[in-house]
């Protein structure tokens, strides 16, 4: 059995393919899996170190703000569309997949619509609430749509074979252990955590609105706060910081970090989070119980993430604030409301378990192995 799995762009499209593959893997030990993604995206990297094959396939996708360098890009983009059809069909025919699944971005539209033009089985995985422009496409063409949520199912054309899969996540997330994470990270059970972050680069945005946060309640006692500045704000939300006049450096209530490696733990100490509206990030919101403040990246194509927070807000299980409201006053005065209200703040976790999906990879696999051949 040959499975190949196009993929990349972003964390939130690689890791649920990897998800699934793993779950191929420990189903069918032999099956031989590939993944093609861009040599140059994060792909590249966590491909080979999950132990999977990976073939490099360079796509781009168009720029819509005109800029001299964005105009650069586009003519590259739109070279690479002109010869992708081909390149699709050389990594196909020298692997002989029996089956291709694409998890989203660029990469993903040319290989698996070739796939399905070649008559090879094949299916499109949609982590948002909105579906990007790549699945819209797939899906007349695809054997199966596995979405994360059924209001995906309304922006899908007439025809298309789809099913709620809901997304995969990791299974970390649901076995950590609060009052261990807690514990290890010395964290008092009547003590509320708060745990923010912005994306692996860091948003200005929400930092300079977390600085606030932070100005309002250190020094208190009352809150833990964890924070993940990104990449770009390593030094400017300590300068933030000093511009308000918090110790941060000799505040043990405040563990300010770069990246935040031992999610799973964080999400389970937690009590409430302040983060983007990533639909993995969401996903795992739900498996662990959290009730959330999101702050969706206008930055995202067709909105997504403004689209992928309103499904919890409208099951009651989050709280939304858009970028063009977003001010450190804002987000304080809204953290300090369920603070003062912690049934309320228990409500809303309660209510994002609820929409919880935490067994997708059974749920996948179970759609897809119809389609591969019963050797």
């Amino acid at each position: 059995m040959r499975i190949l799995f196009a993929c990349g762009g972003t964390a939130g499209h690689i890791n649920p393919g990897l998800s699934v593959a793993a779950a191929l893997r420990q189903k069918y030990p032999q099956a031989v899996i590939r993944f093609a993604g861009n040599p140059d995206g994060m792909e590249a990297r966590l491909v080979p170190a999950a132990g999977f094959e990976f073939v490099p396939f360079r796509a781009m996708g168009i720029q819509r703000r005109l800029t001299p360098y964005n105009i650069y890009r586009n003519v590259k983009s739109v070279g690479l569309l002109m010869t992708a059809q081909r390149r699709a069909a050389k990594i196909i025919r020298d692997f002989q997949p029996d089956f291709v699944m694409g998890t989203g971005g660029y990469v993903s539209g040319p290989i698996v619509l070739k796939a399905a033009k070649m008559g090879i089985p094949t299916a499109t995985q949609e982590q948002n609430a909105f579906p990007g422009v790549t699945t819209k496409l797939l899906a007349r063409h695809v054997d199966k749509v596995l979405l994360a949520v059924d209001k995906a199912a309304e922006h899908l054309p007439p025809g298309a074979k789809w099913t709620v899969t809901g997304n995969p996540i990791r299974p970390q997330v649901l076995t950590a252990d609060r009052a261990e994470a807690r514990r290890k990270m010395g964290i008092p059970d009547e003590q509320l955590c708060l745990l923010s972050f912005g994306g692996s680069l860091g948003a200005q945005r929400v930092n300079e609105a977390i600085a606030d946060v932070m100005a309002w309640h250190s020094g208190t006692g009352k809150i833990r706060h964890i924070h993940a500045t990104g990449q770009y704000g390593v030094e400017l939300l300590p300068r933030l910081l000093e511009e308000r006049k918090v110790n941060y450096r000799n505040d043990p209530q405040l563990d300010i970090r770069e990246y935040i490696n031992d999610m799973p733990a964080c999400l389970a100490a937690a009590d409430l989070v302040i983060c983007r509206a990533g639909a993995i990030t969401l996903s795992e919101l739900q498996a662990a119980g959290r009730a959330s403040i999101l702050i969706p990246s206008p930055n995202v194509a067709e909105n997504h993430q403004y689209h992928n927070a309103m499904v919890l807000v409208d099951h009651e299980a989050a709280l939304v604030l858009e970028e063009k409201d977003l001010t450190g006053q804002r987000l304080a005065q809204m953290v300090r409301e369920l603070c003062e209200n912690r049934g309320r703040l228990e409500q809303l976790g309660r209510n994002a378990r609820k929409m919880a999906i935490t067994d997708a990879n059974e749920k996948i696999l179970r759609e897809i192995l119809p389609l591969l051949p019963q050797k």
